[in-house]
Order: structure tokens, then sequence, then C-alpha cells
């Protein structure tokens, strides 16, 4: 049997319920990203960056839009004959069926799938978060270190240090310890739920565990290991790593990526973020537009202003329009003598002429306060919204809606609005 050294297991299948509208219709690793990517394409880009050509992607949610982004992974090079990327729904099985219940449980489901490439290690990845880092380091260190399990952890402040599982370990790197979300943590390093595992131990593990009600690397698989006195090294990231879990978090990835000296850098040679390009035409700026410290992406016509946002491919911005310190996905039409202050605009959103947004004082929402904040106005993918209507801060609006559905032409600040 032909063999790999190492491939990846891709984790994309999740709802990411704390994007609230914007994964509404889609899992969160295809949620558009940086004005012409998806979340999923920087996991895929490493992947191809660190020479691994065998990737398997784990959908479960929501699963359409990811698996055409994908396809057979031309824009990677991951178009192999043998290797390349695999998208692994759940699947009817003869004795039973059950959707992906946790992790590890969809690594378990699959495990046909790693036996084909007989692999010797197994690169565990999750398809949501914003990052680059070269896995061909951390095989090194693995190596090195003669670990059967490698996890991959980052110095986080310690007063966060309560929000991640957090690896105490010895002078050599060795976890001695770890604890999910303490209260009292006494490390600051913190997993990024990047693993990479001798397969053979991997196996063993995930058979052990195949009977436990969602099986999860965090709560199970590691705990199993250290019991059963597996070498468990922790590999130390010091580069950027976002979660792009909440609207704010992933607000401020894309707002960061338009600073004059960017943390996260879309721009250099020597590692590529690669993703589906449509055949688009170039952006167009009009003779009254004004463009300052933005991301504008193919396609896009910009006939206004638009300052210190990100604008996807194919959107249109009016004349009279200003923009700020918002993301425009793509396809969005944004009308004429618009005020848009800290929008968040999926995919195909129709703005009529007129409108303004972020208006008046910041007051919790009433629906989801923990998902809609940060004073930003979220407005679900084709979405219309009518002429010369007020939206507040923290409010979220998604379907086709009409200015009677706003009471004194607007919504008030915390107000949700959706429309079939």
């Amino acid at each position: 049997m032909t063999k790999k050294e190492m491939i990846a297991m891709l984790l994309a299948g999740g709802q990411g319920s704390r994007l609230g509208v914007l994964t509404a219709r889609m899992a969160k690793p295809a949620v558009a990203f940086g004005g012409k990517y998806r979340i999923i394409d920087f996991a895929l880009s490493n992947c191809i960056n660190s020479g691994i050509d065998t990737v398997g992607v784990l959908t479960q949610y929501e699963p359409l839009r990811l698996n055409t982004h994908i396809g057979i992974g031309i824009p990677w090079d991951l178009d192999r004959n043998f290797g390349g990327v695999t998208v692994l729904p759940p699947y009817e099985k003869m004795a039973n069926t059950e959707w992906y219940t946790g992790t590890a449980n969809a690594i378990y489901q699959n495990m046909e799938y790693m036996e084909n490439y007989n692999p010797e290690y197994v690169l565990i990845l999750s398809g949501d978060h914003i990052y680059k880092m070269d896995y061909e380091n951390m095989l090194s260190y693995h190596k090195a270190s003669g670990a059967d399990v490698t996890i991959a952890v980052m110095p986080v402040p310690i007063e966060e240090a309560r929000r991640f599982g957090i690896m105490i370990t010895d002078e050599n790197g060795r976890v001695v310890d770890f604890e999910e979300k303490p209260e009292q943590p006494r490390s600051n390093l913190a997993s990024m739920g990047i693993y990479i595992f001798n397969f053979d131990v991997l196996r063993e593990a995930l058979r052990a565990g195949a009977s436990q009600p969602g099986l999860d690397f965090g709560k199970h698989i590691i705990p199993w290991c250290r019991d059963k006195g597996c070498s468990l090294f922790a590999w130390r990231f010091d580069g950027y790593w976002k979660d792009v879990g909440t609207l704010t978090s992933y607000w401020q990835a894309n707002m960061e990526l338009i600073n004059i000296v960017p943390e996260f850098n879309l721009y250099e040679e020597y590692w590529k973020i690669y993703t589906k390009n449509m055949p688009l035409p170039p952006q167009y700026i009009g003779k009254s537009a004004l463009v300052e410290r933005s991301i504008i992406g193919e396609g896009a016509e910009i006939f206004g202003t638009v300052r210190n946002s990100v604008i996807g491919c194919g959107v249109v911005v009016g004349e009279g329009t200003e923009i700020r310190d918002s993301i425009i996905m793509n396809d969005c039409n944004i009308g004429r003598n618009c005020s848009i202050d800290r929008l968040i605009a999926a995919e195909e959103v129709t703005v009529g002429d007129g409108v303004r947004t972020g208006v008046g004082e910041e007051v919790p929402n009433e629906t989801d306060p923990h998902i809609y904040k940060g004073g930003l106005c979220t407005i679900g993918e084709q979405s219309v919204i009518p002429d010369g209507v007020s939206i507040g801060k923290n409010t979220m609006i998604f379907g086709v809606t009409k200015a009677s559905d706003y009471q004194n032409g607007g919504l008030e600040s915390g107000r949700t609005l959706m429309r079939a």
C-alpha cells in the first residue's frame, strides 16, 4: 500500500452560531473574509504551503457553499490522483447512521479514509481560524521530541487564559498536565486545537473512546493519551492567530488587515493565501469617489467614499454614500447618499438610497445580546433594506424588509428585524 508520511484532517462542519445571521445558510469556514477569501482558505493554504497534499475536509452543517468553494481543490493545487482534497460528510452505514457528534467522533467515523493512506502522522486542524503556520516545523518538532502527540500552543495574556484549554509543560516542552478553561490557570499556554498524532496512537485512542457520547479531542482523547502514558509535547507558536468565532472578533480581524502595517499580511510572496477566484472584471473607482485605507475586491464599482473598510468582490457603492469601518461582502449593492458606519453586510445585500446605520445610543440587543454587540449592525445575506431608513447599533436584520417594517422610519439600537 502506498504510504503518505502525514495527512491532514480539517474539521469544517461547525455551525458557528456565535456569528449569528452570517451562518444562517452556511458553515462558518465558508464565510467571506478579507474581501476575496473564505475563512477555510487559510488552513487549506497552510497545508499546501507546508507540503501536505492530502487533506480530508469534514463537513456537516449547511455544506453546500463550502463544498462548491472547495470543489476538487484546484486553487490550492490539491487536485491529485492520489491524495488531494476530499470532502467527507457524514454518511449512511449498514449498522447505524449518525451525525458527527464531536471533533474526535468526526475523525473516528472517517477511519477508513485515513487508513487508505496508511500515514505515519495525522494532523488535526480546524477550518475556522485565521493564521499562517508551517506545519512542517511542527512535524519536525514532533519527530525530534519523540512525541506520540504534539499540541500547538500559543501564549495568551494570563487574564484571558481561563477561556482556553491550558497546557502545563516542563522545561523540555513535555505536557505534564492540562486544564480545560480553568478558573485559576497555572500557565498561559493555550491549546490552538491543532494536533499531530502518530497514527497508531490516534487509531487506538479513537477506538477506545468510540462509545463516548460527543467524543472530543480536548475533553476525551488528550486525557486518554495522558492516562495511557503517551508522550505529549507542546509546540509553541508565536505568530498571528485569530479565532473569528464571534462577530466582534470577525469584524476586528478584518479591520486589522487594513492597518498601515498589518499584523496579518495578505501580501507576502513567500506564503500566499489561495482561493477560488471567479472571472471578474477589474475594480472601478468613479470620478468623484474617494477610497482611504481600505481593501476593495475585484469587480467592485465605487462611486462614493470608502474609509477604513473591507469591500468584497462585485460590490457597488452609490454616489454620495460614505462607508466607514465596515465589512461589505460580495455582490452587495449600496445605494446613493447613504451613511454607513460599522456595518457587517453579508453577501448579496441590497441597501436602498439614503440609508443610515450606526445611529443613536448603544444598547444591548433584545434577542441575542451576547452575539450582536460592539456597536455593529449586522445584515444577513440577500436581505433588502428600503430607502431612507435609519438603523441603530447592536442591531440585526435578515430578510426582504419594507418601509412599513420600520417604526418612525428606523430600527432602534438593540432591535432585531427578521422577515421571510
